[in-house]
C-alpha cells in the first residue's frame, strides 16, 4: 500500500480520462484572453503537476495548437479543454481544475494575467495578483 496522493479527472462526457500521482506544484486563476476564449468563462483555474505524474488513461485527447509555443489538449467528443502545455516545458503540465473529479480539493494560490481581468469581474479573495505571469507585478 502507498501513501501517494492520486487525483483523477476527465471531460464532460467521460470519454477522456486522466490520472495524476502526487501533489500539485501550484494552482492559479488565469485571466488571459486565450484562457477565457478556450474555456468560454471569465477566467480559468489551472493546477500544475510534474509531467511525469500525469497520464491520460482512457482515450488520447485531440490537441489544439493555440500558438507556436502552446498546446491545449481537449476531448474530441465534447470539446472539454483538459490541459495546457508550453511546448518548450518538459517539467510541468497544467490541468484545468474544473476537470478534476475532486476539484474542490484544489486551493489556488494567486491570479495571473490580472491586467487582462474583465472589468466587471470582482473577486475579493486576497490572493496575490500578477499583471502577467508570476514575477510581473
Amino acid at each position: 500500500m502507498t501513501d501517494e496522493i492520486v487525483h483523477e479527472g476527465g471531460c464532460l462526457c467521460g470519454h477522456v480520462r486522466y490520472r495524476i500521482e502526487g501533489d500539485p506544484l501550484r494552482a492559479c486563476h488565469c485571466h488571459c484572453s486565450q484562457c477565457r476564449r478556450a474555456s468560454g468563462a471569465a477566467f480559468l483555474t489551472w493546477v500544475a503537476y510534474p509531467v511525469g505524474a500525469f497520464a491520460f488513461i482512457r482515450v488520447q485527447p485531440g490537441v489544439f495548437k493555440a500558438t507556436d509555443a502552446a498546446e491545449r489538449p481537449f476531448c474530441p467528443r465534447c470539446g472539454t479543454q483538459l490541459t495546457f502545455r508550453h511546448r518548450e516545458s518538459t517539467r510541468q503540465v497544467d490541468v484545468t481544475a474544473g476537470s478534476l473529479d475532486e476539484a474542490g480539493a484544489v486551493r489556488p494560490q494567486d491570479h495571473i494575467w490580472d491586467s487582462s481581468r474583465l472589468p466587471w469581474l470582482v473577486i475579493d479573495d486576497a490572493l496575490p495578483r500578477h499583471r502577467g505571469e508570476r514575477g510581473e507585478g
